[in-house]
């Protein structure tokens, strides 16, 4: 449990010496209950599938990203807060630039987050120059399920490893404090990680990574529709939260709720 806030250089100085713990969260409730826990706190368009409904993250707005956001910040004290990009948002430098501009003033957001490979790099790096902590998303990168034909596993083929740990050189040196990981052979994964100097977290890419993350309805067991292979779920919050609703639904109807206790 953190003490205090975790800084982008504490966050960075945990490679190689204590693994990153991270985890999702869209409202000031939740974040509330993950502040301090966790090394991490991604705001993530992972929104759009976990509770919007939709099958894809394509949807998320860069207005719907910052509300999120907003929210996430106002109960987040100590864990290192991220935002998610959502996809469009920086398809070219100008829009690159005056998006991530529009994040850092209206949010108390540590971090920003985007999907990338090397045709990026020039963004990359604007983006760093203006003074944007920015994390490098690869491998697996769902804003692109369209153009891969769905989420696809990466790093199973010799070239393709080959690239994915070019790239990730290559954002280090365009001045990323960090890479997200999502959907690589877990080898490949660990060598990515050995490669770069600043710390990696991994989602479906293997225990060598320098931390995970976890769509927080996914670990706790919420969204039970399917379960990835890279999901471990540590509580079953659906069938809890039912039972309880039960019990709340069942004191209703026999009017065991409220009590004169409850009453005014």
């Amino acid at each position: 449990m953190l003490d205090k806030k975790l800084t982008l250089n504490a966050l960075k100085n945990k490679k190689g010496k204590e693994k990153i713990a991270a985890i999702t969260a869209y409202d000031a409730l939740m974040a509330n209950i993950f502040d301090g826990e966790v090394d991490v706190i991604l705001v993530g368009d992972s929104l759009k599938m976990s509770f919007g409904g939709q099958n894809s993250t394509l949807g998320a707005s860069v207005d719907e990203m910052i509300y999120h956001a907003r929210a996430v910040s106002s109960a987040t004290q100590k864990s290192f807060l991220i935002a998610d990009m959502p996809f469009g948002s920086y398809d070219t430098r100008k829009n690159a630039l005056k998006n991530a501009l529009r994040f850092y003033k209206k949010c108390e957001i540590d971090a920003l987050k985007v999907e990338v490979g090397v045709d990026k790099l020039e963004i990359v790096r604007a983006l760093c120059a203006e003074g944007i902590a920015l994390m490098a998303h690869i491998g697996l990168k769902p804003q692109f399920m369209r153009f891969d034909g769905g989420f696809k596993v990466k790093g199973r083929a010799e070239n393709e490893a080959r690239e994915l740990i070019e790239c990730a050189k290559k954002m280090e040196q365009a001045g990323v404090f960090g890479l997200l990981i999502e959907g690589v052979v877990a080898d490949v994964a660990s060598q990515i990680t050995q490669s770069v100097s600043v710390p990696t977290i991994g989602i479906g890419a293997g225990v060598g990574c320098d931390g995970q993350i976890l769509v927080w309805s996914d670990a706790f067991g919420f969204f039970d529709k399917f379960q990835p292979k890279f999901v471990r779920r540590y509580f079953n919050g659906k069938e809890a939260l039912q039972s309880a609703l039960r019990s709340y639904v069942s004191d209703v109807k026999n009017e065991k709720f409220p009590s004169q206790n409850e009453s005014y």
